[in-house]
């Protein structure tokens, strides 16, 4: 199973050549990446941060550009987990647009720290494996 969630590509998000300045599919992933908490683990992003004081800052990125998206197209994500260890999470984006064809894939790593000391491992909570084990591949 995978989490899909979409939304448009905005004017802000483009370059001077009209496709999307790549930096921005990042923040993409991270807006879906964001969506996954409520329906999957029963709480919101800013809630496992603020409340839960759990953190998951990025420690590695893949990406691969496959075809430009322009302004206008509508990006589909989908979102699979596919490794959890013990403090980390490794993630497979796929983003497609309105067409179905692939723009953008990426493999990112996660590292499950706390809010209250970032520098600091810590073991990936129960409530988020069981959450997350709905996405796993």
């Amino acid at each position: 199973m995978v989490f899909r969630s979409s939304r448009g590509i905005d004017f802000p998000m483009v370059d001077l050549a009209g496709i999307v300045y790549y930096p921005r599919y990042w923040d993409l992933a991270h807006v879906f990446f964001e969506e996954i908490w409520e329906p999957l683990c029963g709480i919101s992003y800013p809630a496992v941060l603020k409340e839960k004081r759990l953190a998951l800052p990025l420690v590695h990125s893949e990406a691969t550009f496959h075809k430009p998206m322009i302004y206008g197209d509508v990006a589909h994500c989908e979102i699979s987990v596919i490794k959890m260890g013990k403090t980390s999470i490794s993630w497979r984006f796929r983003i497609h647009n309105q067409s179905n064809e692939l723009c953008w894939s990426a493999i990112q790593t996660t590292v499950c720290t706390s809010m209250d000391s970032i520098g600091d491992k810590l073991e990936i909570p129960t409530w988020v494996r069981e959450g997350l084990d709905r996405i796993l591949e």
